[in-house]
């Protein structure tokens, strides 16, 4: 399991590429029967990804709980939110099977045991993209459609940018201790250009995941935005750091964004 340390707001300034990208790009999430993880101390939340191929694979796969967490297995104090942004999957939650289509999401409640991961068809696997944070009572495990998320339009067409926000892990959706998770979905032939917002509490981390229709899934975004740090234009929305845009961004493709939040009011 990767960790990532808290980086320093007057250091991170003068980072070159390849150190920003050290910091905060997470690559590589989907490796055949593999969970990839990456433990951040912004927030205390975990990154993963899972795609199961021809084994049904543990969520501890590669994990050692004890000596990274502290506890016997790796949902004793966290909660976890899953995407599915592949194939059709199965997961098994405390011996409880959830089938997951695209874009389906499952929250898993603190003081589950066991999860497995598997895919219903191996030329086809599913993609597991998961966000997990510290939790300090358990709620209810449960599965949620594109159906079941809220729905919010958002952006206009002289921005080229008018979209739909469905939340799914969300107060006006079910109960969680801290985690917020949801999905924007781009009309088609928009773009997107994600700023870095400023926010007011210095210790709050978002998550974006980037997933173009038709295309390999898997660059993961994780940082934060000096509140102080805002530029004059309003309408881009502050922060001076430069516009994180999609890898694979076109025009006429549709794109979805991912999101995870980890603290505070939730914003997803």
């Amino acid at each position: 399991m990767d960790i990532r340390y808290c980086a320093n707001q007057r250091d991170v300034k003068r980072y070159t590429t390849e150190e920003l990208r050290d910091e905060f790009l997470i690559s590589n999430l989907y490796v055949p029967d593999t969970v990839v993880a990456v433990y951040s101390h912004v927030d205390r939340m975990v990154t993963l990804g899972c795609m199961p191929v021809e084994e049904t694979v543990s969520i501890e796969k590669g994990i050692d709980c004890w000596k990274n967490f502290g506890t016997d297995y790796f949902l004793e104090r966290r909660e976890i939110g899953i995407f599915n942004i592949g194939g059709d999957g199965v997961i098994t939650a405390d011996g409880v099977e959830y089938r997951l289509g695209y874009k389906d999401c499952l929250y898993i409640t603190k003081g589950t045991r066991e999860v497995f991961f598997k895919s219903c068809e191996k030329e086809r696997p599913a993609k597991f993209y998961m966000v997990s944070a510290p939790a300090h009572t358990a709620y209810e495990t449960k599965l949620l459609t594109i159906k079941d998320a809220v729905k919010r339009q958002l952006g206009d067409e002289a921005s080229s940018n008018r979209r739909v926000l469905n939340q799914f892990i969300h107060p006006d959706v079910l109960k969680t201790c801290q985690l917020s998770m949801g999905m924007t979905a781009l009309e088609p032939g928009k773009r997107l250009e994600q700023h870095a917002l400023s926010h007011p509490r210095a210790a709050h981390g978002d998550l974006h995941v980037f997933r173009g229709a038709g295309k390999p899934g898997g660059h993961a975004f994780h940082g934060r935005a000096d509140p102080d740090q805002t530029s004059g234009d309003e309408k881009r929305g502050g922060g001076d750091q430069p516009v994180l845009e999609h890898p694979l961004r076109s025009r006429n493709q549709q794109l979805y964004v991912y999101l995870g939040n980890g603290r505070g009011k939730p914003s997803v």
